[in-house]
């Protein structure tokens, strides 16, 4: 095919200087007819360069749709053969000046044809030649010369053509051989080296980790296809600036900092954690810089769950130690507080002040109560429960008490399926959404809109509880499931801590998402009922019991703070 390709571009190359020469010899010849006395038969001749051209056209036709090249090349070998000894002797024969054109046409039968081609084409040149001199010489057709030489003259003529022929058809044999050899050794080179660019090419788009290299004006000029997934964009990103792709300035070469940890925020996405590292491109003519990067997205995310894991578990061994002795005192206290509110030569002002101490002796009973709520074991009653229901009841149970406290908070229920089964203990289920709905309603104290969406991702069903308050910072998000870290006046940053202990024990996920002044939307998941569960089954439709106490490391299918997000 390659050799097809190399024919097909030498006989284009052929009809192209063909019609150049033609061109300018005509209007030497006519010039020199012009200017000077001449016997060229100038109609002869121009009939013969009009055909010529008209044989080039032709060929060019012919090369279109013909597809044999070899054929094609004799064919224009033995018409120019032709219609050069007819130039000849139009030209006058030995006195004519375009002799030089045989040798020509040697030369092209060395480049297009097999090299005895060459020396047939030569001999053919000579058969040609010798007999336009010989007719001319005796008159059987009419001569166009100026002069008349004798017969050896004539014939050393002939023999001095037949050895040039013979010598170009030889020498242009070896340099046509050698630029053959000359093309094959180049068509091997660029061959090896477009393998090699494509070897290169194929092992930097297959490593499994990120890759961009830069300019030296730190704008990108190659990623690989790891980057591409990991940045979720394509090329792009090419001509852009790299430091504009990420929240934190990149490492820098040959400083103490080449390595470091930077944060990259998705169009349509969760915030990601990279580990860059970067060194120095040099390549001929051009410099720039080569950023290597690994996703430590999911890493960073379990060495959250594991603080949260070591910080449950000292709270629970803390609440097991000192939640009945702070009871027992602080039942002592009320007690003694309500005795002595009944007085009656008590002062307005004592009065307020022991209200004041009801009201705190209630509010720390009420954090030990939920104190002892999460770290108290816990039993849970696996069964096949609808989400759906569970979340009309808790969202009607909420609408009650917003509109008996005037709220300007609005609820609206976005489900896109209208049954929604999974294996898990409603109560708890219901008080993970109640404690969702809590979270909403205080966020916006200033009134809103809490919408509940109900979603089939993959395996897993969706639960969305997206408000619109005043939402959270990163860090605020990064700690929202620990214990105490309630964002509320009053609050004693249990609750959403007890939801992820419920989730754990349903080895379900839970994280949030949010944005300052862009409201928060804490997310469930939990397995389709029918789909493979961890959690052996029992016949279908009988409850199961489960004791969790809360303490233990989290399930390997549970997601920690934020589950998926990630700042």
């Amino acid at each position: 095919m390659q050799s097809t390709f190399d024919e097909r571009n030498w006989l284009g190359w052929l009809v192209k200087i063909r019609v150049i020469i033609l061109t300018f010899l005509f209007g030497i010849e006519l010039t020199v007819a012009r200017l000077a006395s001449s016997p060229l038969p100038l109609r002869s001749f121009v009939a013969t360069m009009l055909l010529w051209y008209s044989l080039s056209l032709f060929f060019i036709l012919l090369l279109s749709f013909w597809e044999e090249q070899r054929v094609q090349a004799v064919l224009q070998v033995v018409t120019d053969l032709a219609l050069v000894s007819l130039v000849v002797h139009f030209t006058g024969g030995w006195d004519s000046s375009l002799n030089f054109l045989y040798p020509l046409v040697i030369i092209v039968a060395c480049i297009l044809l097999p090299k005895v081609w060459a020396y047939l084409t030569s001999a053919l040149a000579f058969i040609l030649y010798g007999c336009v001199l010989e007719l001319n010489y005796y008159a059987m057709v009419p001569s166009f010369a100026t002069t008349h030489p004798d017969l050896k003259s004539l014939e050393a003529i002939i023999f001095v053509n037949l050895f040039a022929y013979l010598a170009v058809a030889y020498l242009a044999g070896l340099l046509a051989a050698k630029l053959r050899q000359v093309d094959v050794q180049l068509k091997d080179t660029s061959g090896a080296l477009e393998s090699l660019q494509a070897l290169h090419e194929n092992i930097i788009q297959s490593i499994s980790g990120g890759l961009i290299t830069t300019d030296v004006d730190g704008h990108i000029t190659l990623l690989n296809l790891a980057a591409k997934r990991m940045l979720g964009c394509g090329d792009e990103l090419v001509g852009k600036a790299v430091n504009d792709l990420f929240l934190d300035s990149l490492p820098h070469v040959g400083s103490e900092r080449a390595h470091g940890e930077v944060r990259f925020q998705p169009q349509n996405g969760f915030r990601k954690t990279f580990r860059v590292i970067v060194s120095t491109l040099s390549v001929p003519g051009a410099s720039g810089s080569v950023y290597t990067f690994d996703d430590l997205t999911e890493i960073r995310r379990l060495e959250r769950e594991v603080r949260i894991q070591d910080r449950l578990a000292a709270v629970g061994r803390l609440a097991a130690a000192i939640a009945h002795e702070i009871r027992n005192p602080l039942t002592s206290i009320a007690g003694s507080v309500s005795m002595l509110s009944g007085a009656s030569e008590m002062t307005e002002e004592q009065r307020q002040l022991l209200q004041i101490v009801t009201r705190e002796s209630e509010r720390l009973n009420n954090i030990i109560t939920d104190f002892l709520a999460y770290s108290r074991g816990k039993q849970y009653r696996f069964d096949k429960v609808d989400l759906v229901l569970l979340l009309n009841d808790t969202l009607t149970l909420l609408e009650h008490r917003l509109t008996g406290e005037n709220s300007a908070i609005r609820i609206e229920r976005r489900y896109k399926i209208r049954e929604a089964l999974t294996l898990a203990d409603g109560d708890k289920i219901k008080q993970v959404f109640w404690n969702f709905s809590q979270n909403a309603i205080r966020a916006m104290n200033k009134g809103g809109t809490l919408a509940v969406s109900l979603d089939e991702i993959g395996d897993d069903w969706q639960v969305n509880f997206a408000d619109t308050g005043h939402g959270m910072t990163p860090q605020q998000i990064e700690k929202i499931f620990e214990p105490f870290q309630s964002g509320f006046e009053g609050g004693t940053g249990l609750g959403l801590a007890i939801v992820y202990q419920i989730v754990q024990a349903h080895e379900g996920k839970v994280w949030a998402r949010s944005r300052l002044g862009e409201g928060t939307t804490l997310v469930l998941r939990l397995r389709r009922w029918g789909v493979s569960m961890a959690r052996p089954e029992t016949n279908r439709g009988e409850s199961k019991l489960l004791p969790a106490t809360g303490l233990e490391a989290a399930p390997s299918s549970a997601v920690a703070v934020g589950g998926r997000a990630h700042g």
